[in-house]
């Protein structure tokens, strides 16, 4: 395999500066060119150092006043066996779509629940609905520069379908296996579904930036999260197998504090353990094309009375 840091410089020299320009203009035809033709592109300068310090404050606040109850001392993991026990058994994360929860690292809690750790550095994520209940997060997720991008790319009737705060924690921040968010959030047709994945502190080799394999969006997906049906359990199955990839083909994909990555519903992706002292925190949600669009039932999130997709044009 060739050596990540060669990647990683051969990915940096396709990222440009847009931090100058005005919401319209912030994603040029070259970018839109690069996210049809890798599945993903790398913005600088979507947010200020200084909004990037208001979402991380706002959540350290968040996290200071949560109450775990004792059925969310469990774990969150990307593996696929886990996902089954942890996440979609589990009521408390299928429900979640219209709510604010928290979900830990391994290994943050003793065998009777407590912390070993300080509680501001066990989770792995708060989710899934920030971009509704949460201002500054909602500020961001409907900002002109977001709404801009959404245009430039030529969405009619985008809407919200959930947000998370990823915190990547040092030393523990777990590793994301290879997947395709499409897995998760499926559509009819496929290809209306996009991430936008904020970066609030520089995202390096070090401390676990994502990785991608270009061109992978354009071969359909392998594997599907879905209910089951109702009253019985698990509550979620997967349908179909993640498929192997071959090593040599991820590149690597930093990012500065305030640049954003936009991620092809089906374009294949990872991040490594974050084993370094540094956390890498993130912002990210997803956008779905409504229009001429079929959302499953099937899908694990699915809108509520309380809580409809929200459109992303305001």
């Amino acid at each position: 395999m060739r050596d990540k840091h060669e990647l990683c410089q051969a990915h940096r020299s396709r990222v440009v500066d847009f931090s100058q320009r005005n919401a319209m203009d912030f994603m040029t035809d070259q970018d839109v060119q690069r996210y049809q033709e890798d599945g993903y592109v790398v913005l600088d300068g979507l947010l200020t150092s200084q909004e990037c310090d208001e979402l991380r404050q706002r959540m350290a606040e968040i996290v200071e006043r949560m109450d775990v109850p004792e059925h969310c001392r469990t774990t969150f993991s990307t593996y696929h066996d886990e996902q089954l026990k942890k996440q979609g058994n589990a009521d408390y994360f299928i429900t979640s779509g219209d709510k604010i929860r928290f979900f830990f690292e391994k290994g943050v809690f003793d065998d009777k629940g407590e912390f070993i750790v300080p509680k501001q550095r066990s989770l792995n994520k708060v989710g899934h609905a920030l971009h509704a209940y949460e201002p500054l997060y909602e500020k961001v997720t409907h900002s002109p520069k977001v709404q801009g991008i959404a245009k430039k790319l030529g969405l009619v009737s985008p809407v919200i379908l959930q947000s998370m705060f990823i915190f990547k924690q040092p030393g523990i921040g777990g590793e994301v296996t290879p997947h395709q968010d499409a897995t998760f959030l499926y559509t009819e047709p496929l290809g209306r579904v996009m991430g936008v994945w904020i970066a609030l502190e520089d995202a390096t080799i070090n401390n676990g930036c994502l990785w991608f394999i270009p061109g992978s969006h354009k071969s359909g997906i392998t594997r599907r999260m879905v209910r089951t049906p109702e009253g019985t359990f698990p509550l979620t199955d997967f349908i179909g197998r993640e498929q192997a990839y071959d090593e040599e083909k991820f590149v690597a994909a930093p990012v500065k504090k305030g640049g954003v990555i936009l991620i092809h519903g089906e374009v294949v992706h990872r991040s490594a353990e974050n084993t370094s002292e540094e956390s890498r925190h993130v912002y990210t949600f997803h956008i779905m094309e409504a229009q001429q669009t079929r959302w499953s039932p099937d899908n694990w999130l699915q809108p509520t009375e309380d809580l409809p997709f929200p459109p992303l044009y305001t």
